[in-house]
Parts: C-alpha cells; structure tokens; sequence
C-alpha cells in the first residue's frame, strides 16, 4: 500500500483521483460500503482511490477527556484496508495546524494537490476542518466551484439500528460481541506490542504475553479464550483483561495479558493482535496465590476443552 503523509504527496498521483474521507474507527460494515462505492466510482472514471483519514482520532487532540476508546490502531487500519483493496491511503496527522485549518482551505488543498480531483465520498454526518465546520453541503458548493462531484452514503443498519462506531464501542464495553461482530463484519479485536512486565504469571507456570493496547476499547473485565495473530501465524490461548486484584499491589489501568497454549517464544517488541472469541469467567480477588494459580489452572483447561469441541476459530 502506498500511504501518504501530507496532501502534496498526491501529487506523484498521474491518474484523477477519487477521495473517501473519514476517521474510519473500527472500519466498520458502514465504512466498507463507503469504501465500495468509491471503489465503482475509481473505476467508472478510471481514477485513482486514497482513502483519507488521520493518524489519531481528532478528539484526543480537541477535547482528550472527552475522546473515545478506539476500535483500531493505524496498522490494524492499514491491514483491514488492504484486504478490502485499498491500494493508497492518505494518513494525516491529526495536529494543532490541521485543526486550525479552516474547512473550505482544507477542500481546496484537495482539490489543488496534484491530479484532478473527481470526486469525494463520504458519510453524510462526518465533519472536518476548523470546528467542525466542514459537511457534505460545504463540499457540494465547493464542488461546483472546484468542479469535483461529492458522493454520500446514509447509515447503514444492522439489526434494526445503524451502524456507527460509538454503537460498537458500547457493544464491546457490555460484552455483546455478536452486536459488534455484526456492525464490524469480523471479530473484535486488540491489538498492541508485547511489553515487560513482572513474570508474575511465569512464576506461576503460565507465562503471559503483556499487551501495550493503549486507549482500546476494552471489554467487561475477565477471562477469555483468544485467537491470537503473531506474524501472520495462529495460536490459541486465554487472555485475562483487568486489573490482577489478586496481586499486592492491582493494576492502576486495566492490564491485557495473554497466555497462548503452543507459544513459549520471547515475544517482546512484537506485535500481537487478539480476537475475542468466548468470554470464560468475570475476574475475581483471590485470597491467595495458590488460589489463582488453581483457578488459572481450571481455566486454561476449560478453555481447551471448549477448543476441541467446537469454538469456531476464525482466522
């Protein structure tokens, strides 16, 4: 994929170019579609797709006590880009100059970089530029001035309600991944870099995997068994989410540790991605130790035993 940091790179485009905007959290089944479309509009005019969106989602930079768990990282972004065919990707960093930058210079950078635009497509709520003052009807007025087309596409719905990306968050949070696995079109996942942590869980003979996850959006706390991704390889295992109140001193912020069955390597600086498939038990305090260890025990059974009979592992 050939991704783009700045609008002026486009201009090493030859061919017209079609631009699908959002911030794209989740890339859920609305996104897709929107993404669809543009695609039969790249191939009608015989154009260029880039699919724009920002490095961060815009409220951590505007209102960080306000900004939403996110749904996806940057690279789980570019993965799930790629298997739906997007071949470029203009990734902007969300700054204090971006966000400055009034809605109708932001239009007409587009529109100037390089090729000719042809059209944007977006969903008929989304909003940019310099507080939000940028819609569809902005883009339409621009459009005939620029002479590029503007595509919008309503919300798409699910099970009787639309799809967005806050209905998926809210989803997660409750642990109704069937919901969110609806809105997404795949299983929820999480996805970070191994870090170090306190061995604790070596200790008690089931090594653990700490995942550096960020502001994700987390499920209710527990154990749970995983499908987890490591360099394009498959493993099983179980992953504890929460804040260990079984140790002396319990986790400030939630903790994802992952314990996979076939996997002993050092995992440290890789990236791991997990996809929840069954929810085991809620997390507990544990009078001791050997309490947990115990129960760790009867889990990573339970969870094997509920591999082999049949818990579907989608890869």
């Amino acid at each position: 994929m050939n991704i783009f940091h700045s609008i002026a790179e486009l201009s090493s485009l030859s061919k017209p170019v079609i631009l699908v905007g959002g911030t794209f959290d989740g890339i859920h089944v609305g996104h897709q579609a929107l993404i669809q479309r543009a695609q039969q509009e790249a191939l009608r005019h015989n154009s260029d797709l880039v699919v724009m969106t920002f490095d961060q989602h815009p409220s951590f930079l505007l209102r960080p006590n306000q900004a939403p768990h996110f749904l996806t990282t940057i690279a789980q972004k570019i993965k799930i880009l790629k298997q739906l065919h997007v071949e470029k990707m203009l990734l902007l960093p969300f700054n204090e100059a971006l966000a400055a930058t009034s809605a109708e210079e932001f239009i007409e950078q587009l529109a100037w970089a390089g090729p000719p635009l042809k059209a944007i497509c977006l969903g008929e709520t989304w909003s940019f530029g310099q507080g939000g003052k940028g819609n569809s009807a902005l883009l339409r007025q621009k459009g005939e001035e620029l002479h590029f087309e503007v595509i919008t596409i309503g919300a798409l719905y699910v099970q009787g309600a639309p799809v967005s990306s806050t209905r998926i968050r809210q989803a997660v949070a409750s642990g109704n991944f069937e919901e969110a696995m609806a809105c997404l079109g795949r299983d929820y996942a999480l996805s970070g870099l191994v870090v170090p942590g306190a061995g604790r869980g070596k200790s008690l003979g089931f090594p653990t995997a700490n995942l550096e996850v960020g502001k994700a959006q987390l499920p209710p706390y527990g154990v749970y068994i995983v499908r987890a991704e490591i360099e394009g390889i498959f493993y099983s295992g179980i992953a504890n989410i929460g804040i260990r109140p079984s140790l002396k001193v319990s986790s400030p912020v939630p903790v994802v540790e992952v314990h996979l069955f076939d996997k002993s390597d050092d995992l440290y600086g890789k990236e791991v991605t997990i996809k929840l498939i069954t929810f085991l038990r809620a997390e507990k305090k544990f009078a001791t130790l050997q309490e947990l260890q115990r129960q760790i025990l009867v889990d990573v059974e339970d969870a094997r035993h509920q591999l082999k009979v049949g818990v579907p592992l989608r890869s």
